[in-house]
């Protein structure tokens, strides 16, 4: 038995607030070639709407849980308010890399579980039960990583890793691009080109995506063009997939 190359797709950021932009991307997904991605949820997008408010939203995410897509817990807000006295790196990495949007960067191991467990609830509502957490932004702190063990959550992942928590870190960079100006759209068609060579022999490849992505021309035709060539050589999982298909090698390797 050897391990597949792999393509997970993520859609990042789901919710009642991005669902038409969701639905168009998750279409041209299948069409591409994609049958199910990891979707991101989040259960309050910036407490602007919760999910279970949303009857017509949760209908439509088991119908995408029923088709084979994974149900990942994407924080709970995706918000952090600003603190005083924050060091420059703190402001850097919550402000500017990603918008006020790292919630779970500097959560108390307390707080963190408060949330997540929340979210759990929620979604079991729904008759779901993810078994993944991934922090918005990927900025998850040591006290959050510590309440998703104690919590039993079985993954998470982070921009260069995925992580089993019954295994080591896999390393693997995940190609995502950032759209709020156009420097950052330049410089990301580029990375994401370097990045899609750099990987070709890694046995896992991590397509990452945004609602807003498929509002700009250049980066989804980059998309789309890159996850059709990944598959032409990878098979597509979900990273739920792809953790158990892993885990199957190592027991029969041992």
């Amino acid at each position: 038995m050897s391990i597949l190359s792999a393509l997970v797709v993520s859609l990042h950021d789901v919710s009642p607030r991005t669902r038409l932009d969701c639905t168009a991307i998750l279409a041209a997904l299948k069409e591409a070639g994609v049958p199910a991605c990891s979707l991101l949820v989040i259960p309050d997008h910036h407490r602007r709407g919760h999910l279970l408010d949303d009857a017509d939203f949760c209908q439509w995410l088991r119908g995408l849980a029923n088709e084979g897509h994974e149900v990942v817990i994407h924080g709970y807000h995706h918000w952090r308010e600003r603190r005083p006295a924050e060091r420059l790196l703190q402001k850097f990495l919550t402000r500017l890399y990603t918008a006020d949007e790292g919630e779970f960067y500097d959560l108390s191991q307390a707080e963190a579980a408060r949330l997540v467990s929340k979210a759990r609830e929620e979604f079991r509502l729904l008759g779901l039960d993810p078994a993944g957490f991934i922090a918005p932004a990927w900025l998850l702190g040591a006290e959050a990583e510590a309440a998703l063990c104690e919590l039993g959550i079985q993954y998470t992942t982070r921009l260069a890793t995925v992580s089993d928590f019954r295994a080591a870190p896999f390393q693997s960079q995940s190609l995502v691009w950032s759209v709020r100006s156009l420097w950052r759209r330049v410089v990301s068609l580029g990375w994401n080109l370097l990045l899609f060579r750099l990987l070709k022999t890694n046995a896992l490849m991590r397509i990452s995506i945004h609602p807003v992505d498929c509002r700009h021309p250049r980066v989804w035709r980059q998309i789309r063009g890159l996850t059709v060539r990944a598959l032409t050589t990878r098979v597509p999982l979900t990273y739920l997939q792809w953790i158990g298909q892993r885990y199957a090698y190592s027991a029969k390797s041992d």
